[in-house]
């Protein structure tokens, strides 16, 4: 019996069986489709030969008779130019759609008869069936859907649909740490004249979704080296701190935790005043309730000083010794603390760092001076030429650590330029997220999670490469991603290549089924 159609028709019941024997008498052209109804079939794009019609299973399973019905769309395009003279044959399939990858691309074997569930040789060896029967020899043949194709691609996969994944920036939280000692009057004021004009407008114009969390004293510079900070980026009209308000005016942007920061005290003052409310109560718990667990974390801090204190909350004492080796014992023993204060905020203490930490600290100055002192610099012991009470070396470690930039705070006639090159790094340094929402299906159907693929093309050309799903974060490896609350979550190790191309591109593969029970 023949099983043809050019619209959508009622197959027979015996067209519905797997094993159905056919006779193909002339050369098969062009494409064909098999759509998500029961016993139905539409036929696309096909020559004047009679058409047929199959479907196959996920996993690479053969389907069994009345199986049909629970699958979706199968598109296969620039099918080879078939000519099959023969007697009754019955058709053995390979598997598409979340089968593994081969170098042929989605081959569709078939080969001698077998039993219901075996598999057919392409060359026409014999197959053997689970259920029975030892497939006789035969002239094989393979339908190649297209050359070197994956198990899951826009051209070759069963039930293959495909979007591309939307990468966004993740926030941007910038935590601003301020020395209210005597000596920062200089500093305090060049970061009052810069902030909005060098720094909050350039990472706002670049698109990063960000806010200003700024700790220190609110007040005036002059007669209490603290800081007013005035719009566009406080809620204080320009002009307004002259003299300053009461107390700060926060917006949806910036937030001023006030809080007196001391010569040698900003790192536990951060750790400190965490979960604690302000002077003004702005934060009734704390400088914790204005960050966002999905922003990656950027501190800045600004002090001529270095550290001597002793937290409050962890009880650590934290002592540089204006010197390397105690700046590297600070900087490594404040990061761990921080991180364990609030590892969702920034970081699990033994996996990835969630912030970085720029300085602009008594350092010395580099050649030129307005040039930053990269990471790859060691600490530097030696104090700023136009005078310093510390070098900062324990800042200078955290820097290190987190890849970030120092800056020498005795140049505050050039913070302009500083705040400028923070702006721009604050921006390089954004993350792309590694979550993004699983595309709309088409309209009447719902997406088959368990078919899911996600491919990754580097920005600076390449091949094309394929990431497996894995059930559940627990089981992340190299190269995967996983699903949860119909999001997909790129695995850390996959992540972090992603992260690092700027200009990557994700697609995203996938099968559809009607969603009605068959």
């Amino acid at each position: 019996m023949w099983c043809t159609a050019h619209t959508w028709v009622d197959l027979p019941p015996a067209c519905a069986s797997f094993t159905t024997g056919m006779t193909l008498a002339r050369g098969l052209r062009g494409g064909y489709e098999q759509a998500n109804r029961r016993r139905h079939v539409r036929l696309v794009e096909l020559g004047p030969s009679d058409p047929f019609a199959h479907v196959v299973g996920r996993r690479g399973l053969p389907l069994r008779r009345g199986d049909m019905t629970r699958h979706s769309a199968l598109r296969i395009r620039s099918l080879t130019s078939l000519s099959i003279a023969a007697a009754a044959t019955t058709l053995m399939f390979a598997a598409c759609g979340g089968g593994e990858s081969n170098t042929v691309g989605g081959k569709v074997n078939f080969g001698g008869s077998a039993g219901t569930d075996g598999d057919a040789s392409a060359n026409g060896g014999s197959a053997a069936g689970v259920n029975g029967g030892t497939g006789g020899n035969g002239a094989g043949f393979n339908i190649d859907a297209s050359t070197n194709d994956g198990a899951l691609t826009a051209d070759s996969a069963c039930e293959s649909q495909s979007a591309e994944a939307t990468l966004v920036k993740k926030p941007v939280d910038i935590i601003i740490v301020i020395d209210n000692s005597g000596s920062m009057g200089g500093e305090i004021e060049a970061v009052q004249n810069n902030i909005n004009i060098n720094f909050a407008s350039i990472i706002g114009s670049s698109g990063i979704d960000y806010r200003v969390i700024m700790l220190a004293r609110h007040g005036s510079f002059s007669s209490g080296q603290s800081i007013c900070v005035e719009a566009p980026l406080s809620g204080i009209p320009a002009g307004g701190c002259s003299p300053p308000p009461p107390q700060p005016v926060n917006t949806a942007t910036f937030f001023h935790y006030s809080e007196e920061i001391a010569s040698h005290n900003s790192l536990c003052k951060i750790l400190d005043t965490f979960r604690k409310p302000d002077e003004f109560n702005l934060a009734p718990n704390g400088w914790e309730q204005w960050l966002r667990a999905d922003s990656f974390k950027m501190f800045v801090e600004i002090s001529d000083d270095g550290v001597s204190c002793t937290s409050a909350v962890t009880g650590e004492n934290f002592n540089d010794g204006d010197n390397t080796a105690g700046g590297t014992t600070v900087g490594d023993a404040f990061d761990i603390s921080l991180r364990t204060l609030s590892p969702a905020m920034f970081g699990d203490p033994a996996g990835e760092r969630n912030y970085r930490f720029y300085s602009i600290v008594g350092l010395k100055e580099n050649s030129p001076a307005t040039d930053p002192w990269p990471a790859t610099a060691p600490i530097q012991d030696t104090r700023c030429a136009n005078g310093s009470a510390g070098q900062g070396t324990g800042y200078q470690q955290l820097s290190i650590l987190t890849d970030a930039l120092r800056y020498p705070s005795c140049e505050n006639a050039s913070f302009d330029s500083i705040f400028l090159a923070i702006a721009d790094g604050v921006i390089a340094g954004s993350k792309v997220a590694c979550e993004f929402d699983i595309p709309e299906p088409p309209e009447g159907e719902t997406i088959d999670l368990e078919t899911v693929v996600v491919s990754y093309t580097p920005g600076a050309g390449g091949a094309e490469q394929r990431y497996k799903q894995v059930a559940d974060a627990a089981s992340c490896a190299a190269d995967s991603f996983y699903i949860e609350n119909n999001r997909i979550f790129l695995c850390p190790d996959t992540c972090t290549v992603v992260q690092a191309d700027d200009a990557a591109k994700l697609g995203i593969l996938f099968g559809c089924s009607d969603g009605i029970p068959h």
